[in-house]
């Protein structure tokens, strides 16, 4: 995990040193982020919002929205907890303890897809019956 932080890390430092050697751009920290982090951000914007349009017209769109949006923030929260238990110390910081954490919501979710949907076709076919 701290390998692929350091990566990442490198990677960002490789792109601010190609735009200024080859765009000649003397930016700050503050004036990239500034720039990279917009632009990263409207094409992630345009390229959900063209997903979520199209999970609009299906059967059980707020459901599938809520899972995409909480699997999201737990990607989030697991890598955070991770960087907490490098800067601290308490604790390893793994890759492996991230996947884990997500499998263990999908998993969870799995659950209680199985279970609403068996209610659900349970609901319909009493309905039908009456």
């Amino acid at each position: 995990m701290k390998e692929i932080v350091i990566i990442l890390a490198e990677i960002v430092n490789d792109i601010h040193d190609i735009l200024t050697d080859m765009f000649g751009l003397h930016m700050t920290d503050k004036q990239l982020h500034f720039w990279i982090i917009g632009i990263i951000g409207m094409v992630t914007f345009f390229m959900v919002y063209f997903f979520f349009k199209i999970i609009e017209k299906m059967k059980w769109s707020t459901t599938i929205l809520s899972f995409v949006y909480t699997f999201t923030v737990m990607v989030v929260l697991v890598f955070a907890i991770e960087l907490q238990q490098a800067i601290t110390n308490r604790g390893n910081m793994e890759f492996a303890d991230a996947v884990a954490g997500l499998w263990g919501f999908m998993v969870m979710f799995m659950i209680y897809a199985v279970v609403a949907i068996l209610i659900y076709f349970l609901f319909k076919t009493f309905k039908k019956k009456k």
